[in-house]
């Protein structure tokens, strides 16, 4: 089976020279490709002096996450693009377990290793954690992973099973199947896009897995850190977005309307706390989502999936009830 490791660059010349030798090393299997989104700083030139091995392709200008992966993989030919941050330590005999689940299980497109965190490897990692799921509002949450709440790696999640989303962080796809879904939505520039990539697979019949053999560790915010109002700004429109182009037709505008209630909750807290700029920031991103929203309504598939949640409010669960650890 033709695997591509494809990390996605810009300007991260130091996280290149502390995390891409893992990746070279522990690849084999693998061609490794870096996909650069127009740096301006050295690190084209740090990888052709030091890893002559990987293939380089240059993208015209910082197209972002989303973006940034839709142009360079039309220039790669595999049957699998493992789509790697550059920020993520990978381990020996990392590839095998999800080139085994791929050739194994032809529904399976998608697949998430699971994902530690580098700073503090007992500990699942936020972006991703053991597999992602959503509410019936649109909330991502994982298994590991809640909000804020992030727990400790007990083996608790050492089973092989079906998630709902996979972490961009380390993301593992069937070439076919991504240019059948047209890539991600260049719309989002970043965060969430793999969300709605998953979400469009689920609606077309595919299968997204967790595979907990495969293991990996990222460092998490080192390209935007957590708490940058661009990420606020980001988030919140393109959840809009996300929910907009996936929900089941008799529930998108009810959901989209008890979404943006929810998200003006969120901004007189910000007020509260004195987070103006990420006040300001939702804001925008619903003024960005209005101007986008018949764009967005036209991307729209013939079918959609009714029950795509498993989780009715996780924010009801978590805020509510206390509900701090994943219950499937």
């Amino acid at each position: 089976m033709k695997i591509a490791v494809v990390i996605l660059n810009w300007n991260g010349v130091q996280l290149l020279e502390q995390f891409l030798p893992s990746v070279v090393k522990n690849s084999p299997e693998a061609t490794v490709y870096l996909a650069d989104n127009a740096s301006t700083d050295d690190s084209i030139s740090f990888v052709l002096a030091n890893f002559p091995s990987v293939k380089i392709i240059k993208n015209d200008s910082n197209l972002g996450f989303a973006g940034g992966y839709n142009e360079a993989l039309k220039h790669i030919d595999a049957e699998i693009y493992a789509l790697v941050n550059s920020d993520i330590e990978v381990t020996e005999n990392w590839l095998q377990p999800i080139i085994e689940t791929f050739e194994k299980e032809l529904q399976t497109a998608i697949i998430q290793p699971k994902i530690l965190d580098y700073k503090n490897k007992e500990y699942f990692e936020y972006a991703g954690a053991a597999g992602g799921f959503i509410d019936q509002y649109g909330y991502p949450y994982c298994r590991g992973r809640i909000f804020e709440t992030i727990e400790k790696d007990n083996r608790q999640y050492d089973d092989n099973c079906e998630i709902f989303w996979a972490s961009g962080a380390c993301f593992f796809i069937r070439s076919s199947v991504y240019h059948e879904l047209n890539g991600f939505d260049a719309d989002f520039f970043a965060h969430q896009e793999e969300i709605d990539l998953c979400w469009r697979a689920f609606n077309k019949g595919y299968k997204t897995v967790y595979n907990y053999k495969s293991v990996v560790y990222h460092v998490g915010g080192a390209t935007l850190q957590q708490g940058n109002p661009r990420k606020t700004f980001l988030n919140f429109r393109n959840s809009l977005l996300m929910l907009t182009k996936n929900l089941p037709k008799e529930k998108l505008y009810s959901i989209l309307f008890y979404r943006m209630l929810l998200d003006g909750i969120a901004g007189i807290q910000f007020i509260f706390k004195g987070k103006f700029s990420h006040f300001t920031a939702i804001l925008k991103a619903h003024l960005s989502f209005y101007s986008l929203f018949s764009n967005t309504y036209r991307k729209r598939d013939d079918f959609q999936q009714k029950k795509y949640y498993t989780t009715q409010s996780i924010v009801y669960t978590y805020f509510v009830n206390n509900g701090k650890v994943f219950e499937g």
